[in-house]
């Protein structure tokens, strides 16, 4: 195995790990549109599966689609039950279902896709009044009544590891065709309690860390024994509550 194809694993195994704030979105999904089940459901950009997982709580069958392979690999590992179905695709690219769908949604993927591509795509593969949720959230600069990790946060984390570029750009009505309707937008907080191992574990898979080793500026282990040496005052041997922030857009097919 070579390394790109290591690291792409590594990525890949950390990602089933991460913290399934997913279900949490997946309620919020059910009360802001009054949702209680659906049939058929598109995970976009589903990585490890957590946010298809996620998206089962709505759907008697949900299927995921990555453009990573070791990412399906990783989900058909873990999700074998047969209503669940995983392929590899890009966001533009899925295949038009036989029972059209009546959901798609799309974590942490939007930043990185075609939106012109993406939205020709889902009116094919969408049920008429079907619903798109793109939905993302991110880790922030708050722990519950800990000033030490905000600092630690902007003047260690943020100064090794910088956030690599990525589309920035909140999609408003004039940006969709005219056969999607944007019915809402929230922002929204959750918070998730780690310890420090589990907390390290996390942000070895950030992006602004995956950049750095990719680079070779700094090794797997340089990064994680960086990390542990750096928040241990911060812990102190317990669990600690991180702030993360997030945003749902709920956009609907017109009949």
């Amino acid at each position: 195995m070579d390394n790109k194809a290591f690291d792409s694993q590594r990525i890949a195994e950390g990602y089933a790990r991460r913290p399934w704030l997913h279900k949490e979105v997946i309620e919020q999904i059910k009360k802001d549109c009054d949702i209680k089940q659906l049939k058929n459901g598109l995970d976009v950009g589903c990585g490890a599966g957590l946010s298809t997982k996620a998206l089962k709580l709505l759907c008697e069958r949900v299927t995921g689609t990555d453009i990573s392979p070791e990412m399906i690999l990783v989900c058909k590992k873990l999700y074998k039950d047969s209503s669940y179905t995983f392929y590899v695709s890009k966001a533009e690219e899925n295949k038009i279902p036989i029972i059209p769908f009546d959901i798609i949604t799309a974590a942490g993927v939007i930043n990185w896709v075609d939106k012109d591509l993406f939205l020709n795509n889902a009116e094919k593969i969408l049920n008429n009044e079907g619903l798109i949720v793109i939905y993302d959230f991110w880790i922030t600069d708050k722990m519950n009544n800990n000033y030490e990790y905000t600092k630690w946060f902007h003047d260690d984390y943020l100064k090794m590891f910088p956030r690599p570029y990525r589309k920035e750009y909140v999609w408003k009505q004039s940006d969709l065709p005219d056969t999607f309707k944007m019915e809402n937008s929230i922002i929204y907080e959750l918070e998730y309690e780690f310890s420090l191992i589990e907390f390290v574990d996390f942000m070895m898979i950030q992006s602004n860390v995956n950049e750095q080793i990719k680079k070779g500026v700094l090794s797997i282990i340089e990064v994680r024994n960086w990390m542990i040496k750096s928040l241990q005052p911060i812990f102190n041997n317990k669990k600690k509550t991180i702030v993360f922030e997030g945003y749902n857009w709920y956009i609907r097919k017109k009949i």
